[in-house]
């Protein structure tokens, strides 16, 4: 009787001490970090993410091009993703993401591939971080493909990579994208748009078929096809509302 009275008394010493209104803050000096592997014969792959990232938009192109590591006789991918901080990341449906490289800082690897998923403020205030969009700008210069999702597009646009090429965005953004780039030639009424080395999509659970094509593009129908098997997709590309450019 007294260990069950002592215990309670010690429980109650220790919810006295927790605030429950004040959140604990998690910063990355409390957090051990470990970084990602990443397989010198394998395409760099890194996803930009920031607060108020959607969820789909990421997880979607990730899901595809991280399945490549277990398809034999091809050049798969490293994934992995890049902030301004290393500190968690709250998606827009409220995931915290550790980000793996913080590009203010950190040296990070040669980027092969960019993917720029959307983001709450990609309409608004990230088209004024300056320090983001200059590292956009940076990685185009040697990246094989830059790739967007949903309002991505935008950050692509503000950068001024997208100027020479068709792109797309989020249908019901697509009047917000025309006005804000005006000198832009801007496609309607499909899911992505690849011109040269730009693959631009409109988002959402659609994300995948513009996944799944990057990956029919480098490693050709049969591991495409296996890919979107491994994740219950119907991928049949020749069905798929695309504008692919030479």
């Amino acid at each position: 009787m007294k260990n069950s009275i002592v215990t309670l008394m010690v429980l109650g010493l220790l919810c006295s001490c927790v605030d429950e209104k004040k959140p604990v803050e998690v910063t990355s000096n409390s957090i051990e970090r470990e970084f990602p592997r990443l397989d010198p014969n394998r395409y760099n792959v890194a996803f930009l993410i920031m607060d108020g990232v959607y969820n789909t938009e990421f997880t979607a192109p990730f899901d595809i091009f991280q399945h490549t590591q277990y398809r034999k006789n091809i050049k798969a991918m490293n994934t992995f993703t890049v902030a301004n901080t290393l500190n968690p990341i709250r998606s827009f449906e409220g995931v915290r993401i550790l980000p793996d490289f913080d590009y203010t800082r950190d040296s990070i690897p040669k980027i092969d591939i960019l993917v720029v998923p959307s983001a709450e403020h990609h309409l608004d205030t990230d088209l004024q971080d300056t320090t983001m969009l200059n590292f956009v700008k940076k990685v185009d210069k040697d990246a094989l493909f830059v790739t967007s999702h949903c309002d991505g597009a935008f950050v692509l646009a503000k950068t001024g990579i997208l100027d020479e090429v068709v792109s797309t965005t989020f249908p019901s953004d697509i009047e917000k994208y025309k006005t804000m780039f005006p000198h832009l030639e801007v496609e309607d009424n499909v899911l992505f748009v690849h011109d040269g080395k730009y693959i631009t999509s409109a988002g959402g659970a659609k994300s995948f078929e513009a996944a799944l094509y990057l990956c029919e593009y480098l490693y050709g129908k049969e591991i495409a096809e296996s890919l979107a098997g491994g994740l219950v997709i119907d991928w049949k590309l020749d069905e798929v509302p695309k504008l692919i450019l030479p």
